[in-house]
């Protein structure tokens, strides 16, 4: 198995794109082109990143403002991991009162990057999300439209690999996940994972609501935003104490195949896992 810091090197190259800033509920709030740059040195033992965004120029004319920060890597921390594929999750490992704390989701294919970053404030509030859409210039391969509840309908089948803080063995399993209509305005969701003799079900419905499924019926109501570029963003209303809660991401690259980034934490507050799901439609 590749080691973290081999997984980590799947980003290198020049990736332009923009960082946009979205609304609780999923609107475009404001758009930022960005050009990030991540270079390997000294035989790959060493990365630097060079982030820039471009601001248009508050006088409305001449070249936009750019906003540059420069960072090198020789290794990486205990909040952050990487999957072979180079997708990754870094976050707070501590939930913790009345601080901040989030996650930044980050998944890599056909020479593309899709990453989104939620944030909550010392209340437990969504504060601030990012959809950051990058590209690989040289291959000019297009993004995916934005999701849509018809996307998601039919029946997936999927391999998970967990991943855990302390670099314990992975744990690789099947999962299933069902989704259809009940009616226009409800999303009926069934979950399946874990070992054949022993699954774990899961069963949930949503309210539709334009792009927000909302999940309602659980003891941490969570909500779904159906995003540009195939991505989607599942963020907790709110974050509470001594409530197990997680953090997810997805990002549908082909109309057959999506993935989804599970971020879990315990009744402690504590960063328990890391799970990334591939799945493919196998029927509609």
């Amino acid at each position: 198995m590749a080691s973290q810091w081999e997984n980590f090197l799947k980003n290198l190259g020049e990736w332009h794109g923009s960082f946009t800033q979205l609304s609780p509920r999923g609107e475009v709030v404001k758009d930022t082109p960005s050009i990030i740059s991540l270079e390997g040195l000294n035989d790959n033992k060493t990365v630097r990143l060079r982030l820039r965004r471009f601001s248009p120029n508050p006088s409305g004319v001449g070249e936009p403002e750019v906003n540059e920060l420069v960072r090198e890597y020789q290794t990486l921390g205990r909040d952050i991991l990487f999957f072979e594929n180079g997708s990754f999750c870094q976050g707070n490992i501590q939930l913790a009162p009345y601080s901040e704390c989030g996650a930044e989701f980050g998944f890599i294919y056909n020479y593309r990057r899709l990453r989104f970053v939620q944030l909550y404030n010392t209340s437990g509030n969504l504060s601030n999300l990012t959809l950051i859409r990058e590209k690989l210039p040289q291959k000019n391969v297009p993004e995916r439209p934005p999701l849509t509840v018809n996307d998601l309908l039919g029946k997936w089948q999927g391999e998970a690999v967990t991943m855990y803080p302390d670099w314990r063995n992975p744990d690789f399993y099947s999962t299933s996940l069902e989704l259809h209509l009940d009616g226009g305005d409800r999303l009926v969701q069934k979950i399946t994972f874990g070992s054949d003799s022993a699954p774990k079900i899961i069963s949930s419905t949503a309210t539709i609501d334009g792009s927000v499924l909302n999940f309602n019926e659980s003891a941490t109501p969570v909500q779904v935003l159906l995003l540009p570029d195939g991505g989607s963003c599942t963020c907790p209303v709110k974050i509470e104490l001594r409530k197990p809660t997680f953090f997810e991401a997805g990002w549908l690259v082909e109309p057959d195949l999506r993935f989804r980034m599970i971020r879990s934490y315990s009744d402690k507050g504590e960063w328990v896992s890391l799970t990334l799901v591939t799945e493919r439609k196998v029927s509609y």
